[in-house]
């Protein structure tokens, strides 16, 4: 990396962190202006009670929420023109969001719609312009999208079989109130698949061609917290020391890929995961090896700094050598912790590449990848996944 490249670095959204973290928010309502709360969280935090017990914190201090928790996983445009149609009838001014990705995603698209005509996808791409939104308090309950400290939420709408990003700083939150006890009770199953998109985050946006010193130092570190706990918030999930490492790790990928961008496994997991329905974090996981093994060739310096990163003893190693370290070390952590390795255990077959190489060549990641990248290139990479 070129340390004298002119770059940009800007985080809109103020990060709170540790155990209880969730205990400030009333505080954090009213530091924004906030008097009349929107509540936004999925059916699943409903049976968990982790939506009564935030509305419950709420109420002691006399903010009575609306509540809307009709969220689905990778979230449709039809729950977020809902939310933020219950946000402007509600006359709330403050949006808090209670959940994973998609959840968070929701939020932030809501409190964007309540305050701007049309439709979320007409806001779809870069800094569209738009009015700010209201303000969005995030309570991430995953370690692993960093919507919470993100300039994006992608949205579906999934009778369309289409997936989009939203971004800008229009599209942050204000507040990140990041306490690791909300994911104590993650199942592994959701830890592995949050954790591995946290995993990409921080590794494409150091690989790719956009990286700068402070985005390259904040995924050296998430880097190191997912290398040396991943396994343990997996198998034993309720080590809050592992549960804080990914919490925090998650978070500071997300800042650093905010000015970077990512690569080619976020290029083709959004059309991924529109035809095929395949949880990002899944596709992610699936994906991610592979991306690595065609990269490895043009970023042979990262990538033999990830392999340190992973504990691998490159003392006797050339740069190259180590570089296919570092592959080997991460591609080892997904399979012991049990992510997906196949799409075809998806539906995806060889009849269904071309078209998704086609839409994956549209993404703004491609631009940024390390190699230069065709769609056929994209196609060897999904057959090798399949």
């Amino acid at each position: 990396m070129n340390s004298h490249r002119p770059f940009t670095f800007e985080l809109p959204t103020r990060i709170s962190f540790g155990v209880g973290a969730v205990t400030t928010l009333p505080d954090e309502i009213r530091a924004v202006g906030g008097t009349s709360v929107l509540l936004v969280s999925d059916p699943g935090l409903v049976a968990a009670g982790v939506v009564d017990r935030v509305a419950a914190l709420l109420r002691k201090e006399g903010l009575e929420p609306a509540i809307f928790t009709e969220v689905e996983p990778e979230p449709d445009a039809k729950g977020v023109m809902a939310a933020a149609e219950l946000a402007r009838s509600s006359s709330a001014d403050v949006v808090v969001g209670v959940g994973g990705g998609s959840a968070l995603d929701t939020a932030k698209s809501a409190a964007l719609m309540a305050r701007n005509p049309g439709h979320i996808r007409d806001y779809s791409g870069l800094n569209v312009p738009s009015e700010r939104g209201i303000p969005v308090i995030a309570l991430p309950t995953t370690a692993g999208t960093g919507s919470e400290c993100a300039i994006w939420a992608v949205i579906s709408e999934k009778q369309k079989h289409d997936k989009y990003g939203v971004g800008g700083r229009n599209m942050t939150a204000a507040v990140a109130l990041c306490d690791p006890a909300l994911t104590l009770t993650l199942p592994a199953r959701q830890t592995v698949s949050t954790g591995a998109d946290a995993l990409a985050h921080a590794l494409e946006s150091y690989v790719n061609k956009a990286t700068q010193p402070i985005s390259e130092a904040l995924s050296e570190k998430a880097m190191e917290l997912i290398a040396r706990s991943f396994r343990s918030a997996v198998f034993q999930g309720a080590d809050i020391d592992a549960r804080s490492d990914m919490m925090i790790a998650a978070t500071m990928a997300a800042c650093a890929f905010a000015p970077t961008r990512l690569g080619l496994a976020h290029a083709m997991a959004m059309p991924l995961g529109a035809h095929a329905k395949i949880p990002h974090g899944d596709v992610i996981a699936i994906l991610l090896p592979e991306v690595m093994r065609f990269n490895v060739v043009a970023a042979q310096r990262q990538f033999a700094e990830i392999a340190r990163i992973f504990s691998v003893d490159t003392r006797s190693l050339t740069t190259r050598e180590a570089a296919h370290a570092g592959v080997d070390a991460v591609t080892d952590l997904l399979r012991d912790v049990g992510a997906p390795s196949s799409l075809s255990d998806y539906g995806v077959t060889e009849d269904h590449l071309p078209e998704i190489a086609a839409e994956s060549m549209k993404s703004g990641n491609i631009v940024v990848n390390p190699r230069p990248t065709r769609a056929q290139d994209l196609i060897e990479i999904m057959r090798r996944c399949l």
